[in-house]
């Protein structure tokens, strides 16, 4: 499985009252990694994968080591569990080759005229099967 990287350094807005990044920015930061990569997909977002968007019922997050002001970090993210609505984001967050955080969350296509789920836009599913070899 192929694995999408980005880069973001910490920054000041990050940082909690321990003197460390927060667990929600840690979220915030996954969120900015999984933007990045949809747009490499393509012209996708996660309002408009060609036919529908996406809902996120479920995040998980593993706080490995701390991360401080002014850390450079590389988010890994990849694709795993691909059902016909959903998919699961796996991200992994490292400094200097260390893991720092990991994570996962669930995203449902959802259909936000009819407000419901709806099965996943056939091209996107085209392009998440090829890039990481799953289905």
């Amino acid at each position: 499985m192929d694995e999408f990287s980005f880069s973001y350094r910490v920054g000041i807005g990050d940082i909690n009252y321990g003197g460390h990044v927060s667990n929600a920015s840690v979220l915030t930061i996954f969120q900015d990694a999984r933007l990045a990569f949809f747009a490499s997909l393509g012209p996708y977002s996660e309002v408009d994968l060609g036919g529908s968007g996406l809902i996120m019922p479920e995040a998980h997050l593993y706080y490995r080591r701390e991360m401080f002001h002014g850390d450079q970090l590389q988010i890994g993210v990849q694709v795993t569990g691909l059902k016909r609505s959903s998919f699961t984001l796996e991200y992994r967050a490292t400094r200097d080759g260390e893991v720092t955080a990991e994570g996962t969350t669930v995203l449902v296509c959802f259909d936000y005229q009819q407000r419901k789920p709806c099965r996943m836009p056939p091209l996107f599913r085209a392009v998440l099967e090829d890039i990481f070899r799953i289905g």
